[in-house]
């Protein structure tokens, strides 16, 4: 690498990375270059991607992809990942910062966005075989069908999810209750020994969701969580993690792997009910 990009110590903020990512972005070869830009428009997927994915939205390899956050002062991709992690939500852009980029990008239009949403939907489910093992699922699908109740809850982005399931279990006969948002507070004691929870909730993370299911778990009631990253709080408490990470557009992520994985899983749950 050209000694000119080499950066001694690494930056200490996202606002730091931001700056040197516009200083150092005329000096860098094209591959790297092809990193800066991406990557400014989208800092957003740092916190929940793999230097595999990160390097694919790119189009580079990911040893490209690890140059690139070394001309930034970075040892590597982990220590750039562990500094956004740690300030998602000072940076995630919101909804008229998103419409901005798009509008930038000229990807307004209704049929560039259909097919942008249809190209991230395809790469969300493509991704699914990355994170999710059929053994963990199993084991969710055991663990709801055996008990007597199961409870969702899921709030913000994530109440779709659960809705969902929540739907599919009612028309097919599986018992099931949708928590909501305004009884969180007193929600949990109506989960009992004999039932199972399942909570969603992607980073930033929901702490309504993230504090019912540390109760429930401090109870001996199996949690199981689905997520987008294996940093989630829920983790410290889930019997078993569900990863479901959603390729954005601009910012805006459908809930395509998501909704497939976790309407597979209720299919399931009611199939394992069945008499044998």
């Amino acid at each position: 690498m050209n000694e000119q990009l080499r950066i001694q110590s690494a930056p200490g903020s996202v606002a730091e990375v931001i700056e040197r990512l516009d200083a150092v972005n005329d000096g860098l070869p094209k591959r790297l270059k092809q990193c800066a830009g991406i990557t400014r428009r989208h800092l957003q997927l740092i916190a929940v991607s793999t230097v595999s994915e990160m390097a694919g939205a790119c189009d580079v390899a990911p040893s490209a992809y690890i140059r690139f956050c070394q001309a930034l002062g970075f040892s590597g991709y982990t220590e750039m990942q562990s500094l956004f992690r740690a300030r998602f939500t000072d940076f995630r852009p919101d909804y008229d910062k998103r419409l901005a980029n798009l509008r930038e990008e000229g990807a307004v239009g209704t049929g560039r966005l259909l097919a942008d949403f249809g190209e991230a939907g395809h790469k969300s489910l493509m991704a699914l075989a990355n994170t999710v093992t059929n053994d963990g699922l199993d084991r969710i699908a055991h663990g709801m069908a055996a008990a007597r109740t199961v409870h969702l809850v899921g709030l913000r982005r994530a109440f779709s999810v659960v809705s969902s399931m929540a739907y599919i279990f009612d028309q097919m006969g599986v018992p099931a209750q949708l928590h909501y948002g305004a009884g969180m507070l007193s929600s949990g004691k109506s989960i009992y020994q004999s039932d199972v929870l399942f909570a969603a909730t992607y980073a930033p993370f929901s702490e309504e969701t993230v504090r019912l299911a540390e109760t429930v778990s401090q109870r001996g009631i199996p949690v199981y969580c689905l997520t987008d990253t294996e940093k989630c709080p829920i983790a410290e408490y889930a019997s078993e993690l569900l990863i479901a990470r959603e390729d954005e557009v601009s910012g805006f992520r459908a809930l395509n792997a998501s909704i497939t994985l976790t309407t597979a899983l209720a299919v399931a749950v009611r199939g394992l009910s069945e008499p044998t």
